[in-house]
């Protein structure tokens, strides 16, 4: 690989070296005990390119004939990937960005700039640990979330 296999990200967690991202991926991947399959790790490798949050049908035209690439194929690596913590999903946009914290658990927080559409992460710890303290007082057990806000950034509400 050149050069170009070095990504500006929009996300504050995202690697920048996309090789050394994959291989850390496929190490938590065996740490975790799954395997990061050759289609699965071209979908990641395709999110770290991206230079935005990418669509589903967007990384499927991308995969140049991997396997057998259809929409099946591609949901069910982006939900590995999700389920390995490799991943996050912006809900609102229904699309899907790398994440490269895959050495601790965390919840992110996403900043979504409406004019720019510019994509920030917060890991907010201390806002997910009200919400836990919140949603365990309520008897219910959390198994995921996602907090988006919505806004615009500095460079646009300048």
């Amino acid at each position: 690989m050149t050069d170009s296999h070095l990504a500006d990200s929009h996300l504050d967690c995202a690697p920048t070296n996309i090789e050394d991202a994959l291989n850390e991926a496929e190490a938590v991947c065996e740490a975790r005990g799954a395997r990061l399959t050759k289609i699965r790790r071209k979908v990641l490798s395709l999110m770290l390119e991206h230079k935005e949050p990418a669509k589903a049908y967007d990384l499927l035209q991308k995969l140049d004939g991997e396997g057998a690439a259809k929409p099946p194929t591609i949901y069910r690596a982006l939900e590995f990937l999700l389920e390995m913590g490799l991943a996050h999903k912006i809900e609102s946009l229904n699309a899907y960005v790398a994440c490269g914290h895959w050495g601790h658990k965390h919840m992110a927080v996403f900043l979504i700039c409406d004019n720019c559409k510019a994509i920030s992460e917060l890991h907010a710890d201390k806002t997910y640990a009200a919400l836990d303290e919140e949603v365990s007082a309520a008897g219910f057990d959390r198994s995921s979330s996602v907090i988006e806000v919505h806004g615009l950034c500095a460079n646009c509400a300048a």
